[in-house]
């Protein structure tokens, strides 16, 4: 599936209308529910395979950001043979207490992989987080970057964001 038919696909599969209360408390008629893309075995497929090319050479292991970010990193892994872990949005009290579960990730060159990146804070959340757990963090890879504040937000901390697509290329390709 080329990347157009993907953009189309996505767009399709994950925008609702209705009447929707937004994080920031405003009110919409249209809502974009990136879930819906995620739950679809055969989108989730040809994004693995789209953003497989992006994946850093030299990555030892795939970090997923709950909760988007983990369906990702886990289909990423199917197709590129890359390990995974699935990083939590804050340490359990018990079991293992580690921030990021699966694959070990102290001394490994970690691409961390998310959904959608408006603002980019959970990442450098979760990025200063891992750091302090031993990994190796320098890329971030995306599916749809929604705003261009993310991307600089990123970059003003030293990482290189790889997006599949952009909230603009989305749009326009259901027109």
């Amino acid at each position: 599936m080329n990347k157009q038919i993907l953009a189309r696909e996505i767009y399709a599969a994950s925008k609702l209308s209705g009447e929707f209360t937004l994080r920031s408390g405003q009110q919409s008629d249209t809502y974009f529910d990136k879930y819906r893309f995620e739950a679809n075995p055969r989108l989730l497929s040809a994004i693995a395979a789209e953003l497989s090319s992006r994946i850093p050479v030299g990555t030892d292991v795939l970090a997923g950001l709950e909760m988007g970010g983990i369906a990702i990193a886990t289909a990423l892994s199917l197709h590129t043979g890359i390990s995974a872990a699935f990083v939590r949005k804050q340490a359990k009290a018990y079991g293992t207490r580690k921030i990021a579960e699966g694959a070990e990730v102290r001394g490994q060159k970690v691409c961390v992989i998310e959904d959608v990146v408006t603002t980019g804070g959970q990442i450098l959340q979760s990025v200063k987080e891992l750091r302090e757990a031993g990994a190796i963090v320098q890329d971030v890879v995306c599916v749809i970057e929604r705003h261009p504040d993310g991307r600089a937000n990123l970059e003003a901390a030293g990482l290189k964001l790889y997006a599949l697509l952009t909230m603009d290329e989305l749009v326009n390709a259901s027109k």
